[in-house]
This record gives C-alpha cells, sequence and structure tokens, in this order.
C-alpha cells in the first residue's frame, strides 16, 4: 500500500465546511489545533470522526489536520468525516468501495428549510380562526 505524502479534501454537512489534510503518522486528529477529543467532547461525535478509519481498516495510519468552520458540533463531525472519506479516497483508490458502500463519501445534503414570509416556520402555520 503506497501512502501520499499529503492529501487534502473538503467535506460538507449541513452549513459546516471542513477542510482535511491527510498525512502518514499514527493517529493523530488535530481540529482546529486542538486534539479532537477536547473540540468534541460527546463520545457519539468521536466515533463518527473515526468511522471512515475503521471502515476503511486504516487504524493510525494517517494523521488529520482539520480545519472547520458553520454550523454546530454535530454538523462539524459529520462534515469532518466526510472529508475525511473523501481524502482516504483520493489517497488510496483502493479504500473507496468500503468507504463508498458505507456511504461515507456521498454528502448529505440535506439542509434547514427557510423559514417562509406570514408564516411562524417552513411548515408550521398560525392557528386558524373561523370567527
Amino acid at each position: 500500500m503506497d501512502i501520499p505524502a499529503l492529501t487534502h479534501a473538503v467535506g460538507k454537512r449541513k452549513t459546516s465546511v471542513a477542510r482535511v489534510w491527510l498525512k502518514p503518522g499514527d493517529g493523530k486528529i488535530t481540529i482546529n489545533q486542538r486534539p479532537y477529543d477536547t473540540y468534541l467532547e460527546r463520545p457519539t461525535s468521536q466515533m463518527i470522526v473515526k468511522q471512515p478509519f475503521v471502515v476503511g481498516d486504516l487504524h493510525n495510519t494517517f494523521d488529520v489536520l482539520v480545519n472547520v468552520c458553520g454550523g454546530g458540533l454535530s454538523g462539524q463531525a459529520e462534515a469532518i468525516r466526510h472529508g475525511i472519506s473523501k481524502a482516504i479516497a483520493i489517497a488510496l483508490p483502493e479504500k473507496r468501495t468500503p468507504l463508498k458502500q458505507a456511504g461515507l463519501i456521498t454528502r448529505d445534503a440535506r439542509i434547514k428549510e427557510r423559514k417562509l414570509p406570514g408564516q411562524p416556520g417552513a411548515r408550521k402555520r398560525f392557528q386558524f380562526s373561523k370567527r
């Protein structure tokens, strides 16, 4: 398995954008100049970020450097996962198939629906009064 020196990809989810760089290393993940376990305190978010390495069976193969902005922590974690998956697919083309089958390369395009004028929300209506 030939690992390139540096690979870059962009991951997106909701309004979060994550720029991800992969380089050969011992599995250290840094998000916005902080270790990933201090930036993402929820265990589920930490699991989401590590999911591409579990699916691709690449434990402690890459060091990951991430710049992420926008949205909340959940959306940021999923944007990071998307970016890492895309970077792995670029660096190691043979790992693209398992990542694609797990649904990690496909961008989740669901975003918040906009509020409409004359209504309290996107779908909700004000209460109707006949009289």
